[in-house]
């Protein structure tokens, strides 16, 4: 720590001792105000954001800015916890908040599922994408605890929906209380234009009230009204927030503006000090003279210093020492992770991965994943393009990100995104990779033809052998097994030769060969998450097999894991599709129809059952990657696939805690996307 730093914490800590010495003890909790106009950078000091959400050009967007269609949900939550109820008073305060959002889509017909202000006794909310409104956990339905206001863009029936353009009062559920339409007082939700909302909860007519408007000032009749006494909810500290959710779609949630108050407490006034004495004990005392008050005032003072003198240098002299301890532990573990990859991927610097970006200008960023924003940088010196990740989460998990860090960069295969090098200085973790120039499978899978050559058959066959070669090296050849957990299209990069590179190691777990399945909350992306894993939260190779059999599909059939059919607008899951194709002996129909039957009929079917045995309910029977990487290359037979797609089954050798006894287990269905639960935090 710089020696300024520790002056200014040695004033301050002098600071809160005059002030706890001189200042009559309060009864009132502080009110709490704040008003963000926009959200410049610095914002984040006082800002978490989770899951999908970021930052870019002072606005907060709470999911993925893409012109396809995806589920994802995130959060942006005020760091500081709110304080809405006084003991002692037995007040409850009202509060206040204004904020201006936008809802849009590239798509006019690709939207829900909406956003929602939210008041948590947590700071970590992030719930399941959909019709969630990343607000609820959809595998622990009976656990979530909040008080929000919805602004919902689609209609969920099983939570009693009166539209998809409604604002509502949800508490503990996203069954609204009472819900409003914003079409009577002339708001569409979903028009794209910035709107602003009002929300005011007068504690002592025991009533909410939301009021919306294109404009920026107050209209005067409130939009919903309702009658609602919120002080047995906000008895615990509060955290305020927003999140947001799409499902198969391109919706956008924007906050552009935030300001929020509290009020209604009494004036902070000292403690009452009631006697336990008889009025005959106690005697009439003629009135204080001045001098002895003062001489009263200087022994307390002097009391106090003594007292408080001693303890303040020994509270100063014990945070001094673990601060110096921190320092050289960090300093430490910086040397000997240096020591420890000096032999492989370079150290560069801050500087120059600034100059090479750009300045991480906006115009540099290539896209966005779990670890955070991927931006092109061109380095002069060299004449070399590189893919550099600036990380979201910059300020935590630097031990773990460091010794993480240390085993991924032994990783060797042609298939790999190699890591050229990475950068710890300046609060911020920056990791570079070589540049892809035919970007990820997903955007060139997608694209319009007119806007580019088709993925070719052949190619599209050695991805599926590039893939599988990687898993079985990071499954079984590694010296610690690698188990991937986000496998997906939009990870896995094209080189110059269109030869698969598995990248986004951001949710990569590292485990013996020998050790249990990790065991952690539920990560990764909706439609490649395998049954079991959405059901235990347990990692196996076999999860990622899972994942990988889902890809094999997207890339002999050219469609997304979870789409919407044109003709009933009902989700439909790619692995039941090509299975029912399959039950009816017309699986070769599953081809991508852009390829106009320019393949080997043998090797899409094959390709395609490949798919669906790795894709299998039952992890017990999907082959192995070093299996699947055989049946590829004509070594081994290939796997039977049952005509019928097997029931959802769950190996009851897997450990099942009192929790996962009585969890919402039966609300998990393999054809059910909503149902997919989504993870808190995502760290390297």
């Amino acid at each position: 720590m710089a020696p300024r730093n520790l002056r200014s914490l040695l004033l301050s800590l002098s600071f809160i001792l005059s002030t706890f010495l001189s200042c009559p003890d309060l009864a009132s909790p502080a009110s709490t105000s704040f008003n963000f106009t926009s959200f410049p950078s610095p914002a984040l000091r006082n800002l978490t954001l989770l899951g999908d959400s970021y930052l870019r050009s002072g606005v907060l967007g709470l999911t993925r800015d893409t012109d396809v269609p995806s589920s994802c949900s995130g959060s942006v939550i005020y760091d500081r916890p709110i304080e809405f109820f006084d003991q002692e008073s037995n007040t409850t305060a009202s509060f206040s908040t204004t904020f201006a959002f936008l809802i849009d889509s590239v798509n006019p017909a690709s939207f829900g599922d909406g956003l929602a202000f939210f008041l948590s006794p947590g700071n970590e909310t992030l719930g399941s994408p959909g019709g969630y409104l990343g607000l609820v956990n959809s595998s622990q339905l009976t656990k979530n605890t909040f008080v929000a206001v919805e602004f919902d863009t689609r209609v969920d029936s099983h939570f009693g929906d009166p539209s998809e353009n409604h604002v509502g009062l949800d508490i503990d559920s996203l069954v609204s209380i009472k819900t409003a339409d914003p079409m009577v007082q002339g708001v569409d939700l979903k028009c794209g234009k910035l709107i602003t909302a009002w929300i005011d909860y007068k504690n002592d007519q025991k009533k909410l009230l939301v009021f919306l408007s294109y404009q920026s000032f107050k209209p005067q009749d409130p939009l919903l009204t309702v009658d609602i006494d919120l002080s047995e909810y906000l008895k615990q500290m509060r955290y305020a927030g927003f999140s947001a959710s799409t499902e198969g779609s391109t919706e956008l949630h924007l906050i552009q503006s935030w300001s929020f108050q509290t009020f209604g407490f009494l004036p902070a006034r000292p403690k009452s000090r009631p006697h336990n004495v008889s009025d005959s004990s106690v005697t009439n005392k003629p009135p204080i003279s001045v001098p002895e008050s003062e001489s009263k005032l200087h022994r307390r003072l002097g009391l106090g210093l003594g007292i408080a003198g001693p303890a303040f240098f020994c509270v100063v002299l014990a945070l001094f020492g673990y601060i110096t301890v921190k320092k050289w532990r960090d300093i430490k573990i910086e040397k000997n992770f240096k020591a420890e990859v000096f032999a492989g991927p370079r150290e560069f610097s801050y500087k120059e991965l600034k100059m090479a970006t750009k300045g991480f200008h906006a115009s540099r960023i290539l896209g966005h994943g779990a670890f955070g924003t991927v931006y092109k940088a061109f380095f002069i010196s060299s004449g070399t393009i590189a893919a550099v990740k600036r990380s979201k989460h910059s300020h935590e998990g630097k031990t773990e990100f460091l010794a993480e860090l240390s085993i991924i960069a032994r990783l060797r295969h042609k298939n790999l995104v190699q890591l050229q090098g990475w950068c710890v200085e300046k609060g911020e973790l920056l990791l570079v990779y070589d540049f892809m120039p035919n970007g990820s499978l997903d955007n060139l899978l997608y694209q319009e033809v007119e806007q580019g050559s088709l993925l070719k058959w052949p190619h599209r066959l050695n991805i599926a052998v590039g893939l599988a070669s990687v898993l079985t090296y990071l499954h079984q050849e590694c010296e610690q097994q690698v188990i991937h957990r986000d496998i997906k299209t939009s990870n896995i990069m094209l080189d110059g030769n269109f030869n698969a590179r598995l990248g986004d190691f951001g949710l990569a777990r590292l485990m013996d060969h020998d050790e249990s399945p990790v065991s952690t909350l539920t990560a990764g992306t909706m439609g490649y998450l395998a049954p079991e894993y959405l059901q235990y939260g347990k990692a196996t190779e076999k999860t990622d097999v899972f994942s990988y059999g889902v890809v094999i599909l997207e890339v002999a059939c050219g469609r997304r894991p979870i789409e919407r059919d044109p003709a009933d607008q009902k989700m439909v899951n790619l692995v039941d599709w090509v299975w029912g194709l399959h039950s009816q002996g017309n699986i070769i129909e599953a081809a991508d129809k852009r390829l106009s039957g320019t393949f080997k009929e043998e090797e899409m079917r094959n390709l395609l059952l490949l798919g669906l045995s790795c894709a299998n309910p039952d992890s017990a029977e999907r082959p192995s990657m070093r299996r699947v990487l055989q049946i590829l290359i004509s070594e081994a037979e290939p796997v039977l696939v049952p005509r019928m797609k097997p029931s959802l089954s769950f190996s009851s050798s897997l450990p099942l805690s009192l929790e996962d006894l009585v969890s919402d287990s039966d609300d998990i269905k393999w054809s059910c996307p909503r149902n997919v639960p989504n993870q808190s935090r995502l760290k390297c």
